[in-house]
C-alpha cells in the first residue's frame, strides 16, 4: 500500500489516560520506525461531549510524550459535510432505510434477551421503510442484509497484524448479519454520521495505510471494512494491540481519572517513566 501513514484518534471528550497514551505510542513508533507518517484525528461528531479544552489538553500531553505528528490536525466537527456524499452514494443503491426507533423501543423488540446477549443488533422494526417516508428525526440505518446482496458473491476481506488477530480475515456474510446487524450511519434528530463510518472515510481522505487501535475496537473493523468495500474504497491494514488493564483486569477508560496523563505530569514523572509503565521502554 505503498508508505506507511497511521493516525491517532482520540474522542476530546475527557482527559487522555495511560491506554491512550498506549495506543499512541505504538502508532507513533510504527510509523517513525518505518519512515512514514503520523497523523492526530480529533473524532469530535459528539457535538455535546467533545470539547475543545479537552482536544487542547490531549495535543498538550501528546507533545509531553514525545509524540509529534506530521501536518495539521483533522477536526471531524469541522467538516460534517464531507461525509454526505457517501450517505447519498448508499441512499442511491437503495441501501439506507429511515429509523424512529428509541432504545427502549429496541429492548422492547428482542425476544426473551439473556445476560451478555448484546442489544445493539437492530431487530428489524424500521426495517420496510422507504427513504420516501423518512421523518425530520429519523436516524438512518443500513440495510446490511441487501448491502451483502449487492455484494454478491465478492469474498470481502481484511488484513490484521495485531497480536491477538493475527491474518487474513474473510467477513461471512450470514455471521455480519446475525451480529452486527442494522447499524445507524446517521444519528437521530442531528444529520450526523455515526463516528465509525466518519472514522473509515477519513482513514481514506488522509490516506492511511494501517490503521493502529485498540483491540476493543475490533469487532467494529467487519462493519467498516463492509461499508469501504461497498463504496470502492481500499482497504486498509489493520493493527489491533492488546489494551492496558488495571490490576483487576478491566481495561482503563475516561473515568481513570487517576490514570490520566496531565495527572502523572502533575506529580511529576516523565515520559521516560510512562514508557516504563506500559512496557514500551
Amino acid at each position: 500500500m505503498g508508505r506507511f501513514v497511521t493516525r491517532f484518534a482520540p474522542s476530546p471528550t475527557g482527559p487522555l489516560h495511560l491506554g491512550h497514551a498506549y495506543s499512541a505510542m505504538i502508532g507513533h513508533d510504527m510509523a517513525r520506525a518505518a519512515g512514514g507518517r503520523f497523523l492526530l484525528r480529533m473524532e469530535d461528531t459528539d457535538l455535546e461531549r467533545s470539547k475543545p479544552e479537552w482536544a487542547a489538553l490531549i495535543e498538550e500531553d501528546l507533545t509531553w510524550l514525545g509524540i509529534t505528528w506530521d501536518g495539521p490536525v483533522l477536526s471531524q466537527a469541522a467538516q460534517l459535510d464531507s461525509y454526505n456524499p457517501a450517505l447519498e452514494r448508499l441512499t442511491e443503491m437503495d441501501l439506507l432505510y429511515p429509523c424512529s426507533c428509541t432504545r427502549a423501543d429496541i429492548r422492547a423488540a428482542l425476544a426473551a434477551p439473556q445476560e451478555g446477549v448484546a442489544y445493539d443488533v437492530y431487530p428489524g422494526i424500521c426495517k420496510a421503510r422507504s427513504m420516501e417516508s423518512r421523518q425530520s428525526g429519523d436516524a438512518l440505518r443500513l440495510h446490511l442484509d441487501r448491502a451483502l446482496e449487492r455484494l454478491g458473491g465478492q469474498e470481502i476481506t481484511f488484513d490484521e497484524t495485531g497480536p491477538t488477530h493475527k491474518g487474513r480475515h474473510v467477513i461471512d456474510h450470514a455471521h455480519a448479519i446475525a451480529t452486527i446487524g442494522d447499524v445507524v450511519l446517521s444519528r437521530k434528530g442531528e444529520n450526523i454520521v455515526a463516528y465509525f463510518l466518519a472514522s473509515a472515510l477519513d482513514d481514506v481522505a488522509q490516506g492511511i495505510t494501517h490503521v493502529v487501535r485498540g483491540e476493543d475496537l475490533f469487532d467494529f473493523t467487519a462493519i467498516q471494512v463492509i461499508l469501504l468495500t461497498l463504496l470502492g474504497h481500499p482497504i486498509p491494514t489493520y493493527h489491533h494491540h492488546t489494551l492496558i488493564r488495571d490490576e483487576n483486569g478491566k481495561r482503563l477508560a475516561k473515568r481513570d481519572d487517576a490514570r490520566a496523563i496531565s495527572k502523572y505530569r502533575e506529580d511529576g514523572l516523565t515520559s521516560q517513566d510512562i514508557r516504563e509503565m506500559v512496557g514500551l521502554a
